[in-house]
């Protein structure tokens, strides 16, 4: 007589209606549009430099980059790709960035956590204006 397996059919039907489910979850943390959602990786023109307000923000959402002035007339410019799991950021509400994925928040004038569950800081770009155009990239 052959041996037989110490699997039950239930067991095996069990854990095949599980797998689905749990192949659901993780697709659920990967960032919403797949790898190809990055931060800049080469300078890019942004937009018309009077488009950042003082004490604003503006978030580019096609280049994955906020854009921040303060008072001064200075500009910051981080990624916004989340730091939490490489969601992109599309949520901005006043100068605090909302991610989608797991609700992490961000300041967009410092690039500082706000709210977790990310712990660490969005990446800062460099930015500078060009013909009256915002430019941003990866740091030097």
């Amino acid at each position: 007589m052959p041996a037989r397996s110490s699997a039950s059919r239930r067991t095996v039907l069990r854990g095949a209606a599980a797998a689905p489910v749990a192949g659901l979850g993780l697709a659920a943390c990967s960032a919403p549009g797949g790898p190809e959602a990055a931060a800049p990786t080469a300078p890019v023109d942004l937009g018309a430099d009077s488009e950042v307000a003082k004490g604003g923000a503006r978030l580019y959402r096609d280049h994955n980059v906020v854009v921040s002035r303060d008072e001064d007339g200075a500009l910051k410019a981080y990624s916004t790709i989340c730091s939490h799991a490489g969601c992109p950021i599309n949520k901005l509400e006043g100068t605090t960035l909302i991610c989608p994925c797991h609700g992490s928040q961000f300041d967009a004038v410092t690039g500082k956590v706000v709210e977790a569950p990310a712990t660490e800081p969005l990446t800062e770009l460099a930015v500078k204006t060009a013909n009256g155009r915002i430019v941003a990239g990866p740091a030097d």
